[in-house]
């Protein structure tokens, strides 16, 4: 499964790369916009940390995805246990 990720924490870009590995996924992390989004690809699943990220990105990152068959999940905090959550959600249903 390919996952990417807008938002969150600088500091934590390898941590969730490493919880995305545990759970055989691909993973490609976007903490800030420098630029914006230009293509996020075609992943399986697109999650959003909407504290720690703007509007503007949002947006491009979901115009992006749109007519894409992909899974949107947004979550207001961008902890280890929030993505675990989604994982555990999605990748393992």
């Amino acid at each position: 499964m390919s996952i990417v990720i807008v938002g969150g924490n600088e500091g934590m870009v390898r941590q969730y790369k490493d919880l995305c590995k545990e759970y055989s996924c691909k993973v490609k992390v976007y903490p800030k916009s420098n630029g914006g989004i230009k293509d996020i690809g075609c992943p399986d699943l697109l999650v959003l940390f909407t504290n720690t990220v703007s509007h503007k990105m949002v947006r491009c990152a979901l115009n992006d995805a749109k007519g894409k068959n992909l899974k949107i999940a947004r979550c207001h905090t961008s902890s280890l246990v929030a993505l675990r959550n989604i994982l555990d959600e999605h990748v393992n249903s």
